[in-house]
C-alpha cells in the first residue's frame, strides 16, 4: 500500500479504492441494540489492541449479534488515584451523546468491583499514527483529507459545547473504508464559557492552556494546526523531551518551516498557530467556516466529505471481520473480568456505569 502523492478531494473515485470486508448489517445492529448499558457476559473477549495508563482495550464480539467491538477497560483504583473520576464520567456522558460518523460510537458501558468497561465500535484500520510512522509524512493532499474529516468532527462537538482537548495521531482511527474516527474522550469536556484545566498532550497544548488562562474551543483549532504540520512534516512544530523547554518553545511560537510547505499551507497553519486569540482561525466570529473557506481547502467538497462520499487515500488492509493486523501486538495479562464477589469500594463514584 502506497500513499498517493496526488489526491482528489472533490468526490471522484481513484484507483486506490478497494472493497473492504464489512458486515453490511453492523450499523443497523448497533443502532437497534444500543441502550448505553450492557452486561459483560454478553461478549466474548479476545486479544488486546491497545494499552493505556489506566487499563487496556480488547477486541470483543457480541454473542447475540456477532458484531465486533472494542472493550476499553479502566481500573477503578488507578482512575481514583490519578484523580480522573470526573474525566471518566464525563467521557461516558460525551460518548453517549455523540452520534457522528467521524467519532467512535459507544454501544454502552458496565462495571464490576474492579473495572469500568466501555464498549465501542471496533475501528479496524487502527491509528493514523501507525500510517504516519510507516510513511514518515503524508503528501499535502493526503494530510488535507484527514485534516478536513477531523475538522468536521471538531465542528460537530463544538456545536454541542464539547471541546476535545486531546488531538494527536494516536487518537485518530481509520475505519474499514479509510475514514477518520476520533477516539478517547477522556479529556473532552462540556464547556459553555471557559475552563482552566491543564490537560492534553504536551506537543499539542495551546499557549493559553500553558499560561493557565481560561480557554474554550480555541485550543482544538490550535491542535488542528499542530496536526496538519505533523502530518506534512513528519514531526510536530514544537518539540523537546523536557516539558518546560517545550512549553517555552510553544510560547515563543517560532516555527522552522520544512520545504514540504508552500505559501498556502504555511498561511493556514500560521493562522491556526497564532497565540493571539483575536486572530486565530476558528476562534473568530464565523468559527470553523473561516478554516473551511481557506485557500488550502479550496478543492474540498464539504458536503460530499460530510457524507463520506469521497474515497479515502488509504484503505486499511482487512481480511476478515475482527481483523487485528492493523494494531500493534501487546503482552496479554492473566486478569479476569466480572468480579462481583465482594463490596465495591468505589460504587458511589461511577453511578452512570
Amino acid at each position: 500500500m502506497q500513499v498517493p502523492s496526488h489526491y482528489p478531494l472533490h468526490g471522484q473515485p481513484h484507483h486506490h479504492q478497494q472493497q473492504p470486508v464489512t458486515d453490511v448489517s453492523q450499523k443497523q445492529l448497533e443502532r437497534s441494540y444500543r441502550d448505553t448499558h450492557v452486561q459483560l457476559n454478553e461478549f466474548e473477549i479476545f486479544r488486546t489492541v491497545g494499552t493505556g495508563s489506566f487499563g487496556r482495550v480488547r477486541l470483543v464480539r457480541h454473542k447475540m449479534t456477532g458484531v465486533y467491538y472494542a472493550m476499553k477497560v479502566l481500573k477503578k483504583a488507578h482512575v481514583v488515584r490519578a484523580k480522573q473520576v470526573e474525566h471518566v464520567n464525563s467521557e461516558r456522558r460525551i460518548l453517549a451523546e455523540c452520534d457522528c460518523p467521524f467519532i467512535v460510537y459507544m454501544l454502552g458501558t458496565c462495571q464490576d468491583r474492579t473495572n469500568l468497561y466501555f464498549f465501542m465500535e471496533y475501528v479496524v484500520g487502527g491509528e493514523l499514527f501507525t500510517y504516519l510512522r510507516r510513511y514518515h509524512r503524508f503528501p499535502p493532499p493526503v494530510a488535507k483529507f484527514y485534516a478536513a474529516e477531523v475538522l468536521l468532527a471538531l465542528e460537530y462537538m463544538h456545536a454541542r459545547n464539547i471541546i476535545w482537548r486531546d488531538t494527536k495521531p494516536e487518537n485518530i482511527l481509520l475505519d474499514s473504508r479509510g475514514h477518520v474516527k476520533l477516539t478517547d474522550m477522556g479529556f473532552a469536556k462540556k464547556v459553555l464559557d471557559r475552563t482552566w484545566t491543564l490537560c492534553g498532550t504536551p506537543d499539542y497544548l495551546a499557549p493559553e492552556v500553558i499560561q493557565a488562562k481560561g480557554y474554550g474551543r480555541s485550543v482544538d483549532w490550535w491542535a488542528l494546526g499542530i496536526l496538519i504540520f505533523e502530518m506534512i512534516a513528519g514531526y510536530p512544530p514544537f518539540y523537546d523531551e523536557d516539558h518546560y523547554r517545550l512549553y517555552e518553545k510553544i510560547l515563543a511560537g517560532r516555527i522552522q518551516w520544512p520545504p514540504q510547505f508552500d505559501a498556502v499551507s504555511r498561511d493556514l497553519v500560521s493562522r491556526l498557530l497564532t497565540a493571539d486569540l483575536s486572530r486565530r482561525l476558528g476562534n473568530l466570529h464565523r468559527g470553523s467556516a473561516d478554516i473551511k473557506e481557506h485557500r488550502w481547502f479550496a478543492e474540498v467538497d464539504w458536503n460530499r466529505l460530510a457524507a463520506r462520499e469521497i474515497p479515502a487515500p488509504l484503505i486499511p488492509p482487512q481480511k476478515v471481520a475482527g481483523d487485528t493486523s492493523n494494531f500493534d501486538k501487546y503482552p496479554e495479562t492473566s486478569e479476569t473480568y466480572g468480579d462481583y464477589t465482594s463490596e465495591d469500594p468505589y460504587a458511589d463514584l461511577f453511578l452512570e456505569f
